[in-house]
């Protein structure tokens, strides 16, 4: 054979097997490859711990007083759990320990055993959780002769962190990877550093507080109400999944925005009334103030004169406006002075950034907040207005595919 041609063959195969990454998600999962959460493994296991407390039926083994008295029981182990990491954590901040690990030994081994109790009683929790919720998903409609499909499964674990990208020159959710839940700060500040720098754009690894797979994942938190809240959110998204809305969650970031305000909006609604109906005690309980996707606050006391919401949604126009001049680098500084106001007023914010915009903001239930003048929160909202009941408006939304099947809805209602 003719030496060129060999040659030429030969080129054509090494080019053929040296990958080159095409699209932003492409490029960012260069660096988290070896990083990513492992879901098939965490469902398959999830649903085989499921299957096997499911043959329990608390709700006719045992009566409706003592699920009651077993379920505050949990969320205030949990508080001291919370109470507990606060303690270790101050321990570890302080510059004037020498050897963290030895004083904090006691609080250590203190922890370690109160979490196994917890993980001992999480899977009865779970399930009684499970059928209050059910019921009252039920109550408003929103099941199938009774049964709510899919059947509500949640378990409670650690969550993996989300990898957020957006352009600098623009606020957009590009890419979200689920990371290791026990991912180190020291890392994560490299890993969001190194893919800012090499890729120019603007990256966060933020917290979250629930994740609608099947079973759903939500995370440990003595805040009742909040727990209740995310179960129905993330059950919200796998019977949105089952429609149109929930088919397209990734195809715009309207339709993204659309489903999380709804998951928000049923959350809300369905959690009060659960609160009501079987913990009336837990009415007055205050619901943590900032959240990561759902996630809680530190454990800082914020200022009760601050409005966070308010004050958010003035940065986000704010940032805006200077992107849409052109003004990234005012915008970045700016975000920057805002954090640290944040943070003066307890809200203990790591990063403020495109990227923390772009994921938080798609969560619009409330008027105000990291979505500033966004359309479509307003308008999810406007339909749950117009809405005669919960499952009505569930039932409209749930077969839209399109920020401008909204929009025509919204209309047609006027």
């Amino acid at each position: 054979m003719d030496r060129t041609l060999v040659f030429l063959l030969c080129l054509m195969l090494l080019t053929q097997s040296v990958y080159t990454p095409q699209t932003t998600l492409d490029k960012v999962r260069q660096y988290t490859g070896s990083l990513e959460f492992d879901y098939f493994t965490w469902e398959t296991n999830s649903l085989i711990l499921k299957l096997g407390i499911s043959g329990l039926h608390m709700e006719d083994r045992v009566s409706a007083p003592m699920q009651h008295d077993f379920v505050v029981k949990y969320f205030d182990l949990v508080k001291n759990e919370e109470n507990l990491a606060g303690q270790i954590s101050l321990i570890y901040a302080n510059p004037a320990v020498s050897n963290p690990k030895t004083q904090a030994a006691t609080l250590l081994d203190q922890q370690q055993q109160l979490q196994a109790l917890l993980d001992e009683m999480a899977p009865v929790v779970e399930d009684i959780l499970q059928s209050q919720v059910s019921q009252v998903l039920a109550d408003s409609g929103l099941s199938l002769g009774g049964q709510t499909m899919p059947s509500l499964l949640f378990h409670t674990t650690p969550l993996p962190k989300a990898l957020i990208v957006s352009p600098r020159d623009v606020i957009r959710q590009d890419v979200n990877i689920s990371l290791l839940a026990d991912l180190p700060l020291d890392q994560i500040t490299h890993l969001e550093d190194t893919i800012s720098k090499t890729l120019n754009v603007s990256v966060l690894i933020e917290d979250i507080g629930g994740v609608g797979v099947y079973p759903t994942m939500v995370m440990q938190s003595s805040s009742p109400t909040w727990v209740i809240q995310t179960i129905a959110h993330e059950w919200t998204h796998n019977y949105l999944s089952l429609h149109p809305l929930g088919l397209n969650y990734d195809t715009t970031p309207e339709l993204r925005t659309m489903n999380e305000t709804t998951a928000d909006i049923v959350g809300t609604e369905i959690g009060a009334i659960v609160v009501d109906r079987f913990y009336p005690e837990w009415k007055t309980a205050s619901i943590p103030s900032t959240r990561n996707h759902y996630g809680l606050a530190d454990n800082s006391v914020p200022d009760d004169t601050f409005d966070f919401n308010h004050e958010m949604h003035v940065t986000r126009v704010q940032v805006d406006e200077l992107l849409k001049q052109g003004k990234i680098d005012e915008a970045e500084n700016y975000m920057e002075q805002r954090r640290q106001v944040f943070v003066e007023h307890g809200y203990l914010i790591r990063k403020l950034n495109q990227a923390y915009f772009a994921f938080h903001g798609a969560y619009a239930e409330t008027a105000q907040g990291a979505a500033g003048t966004d359309p479509v929160g307003p308008a999810v909202r406007e339909l749950r207005a117009k809405s005669s009941t919960l499952a009505d408006f569930v039932n409209k939304i749930a077969g839209m595919s399109s920020f401008s099947d909204l929009q025509k809805t919204s209309s047609s209602n006027q």
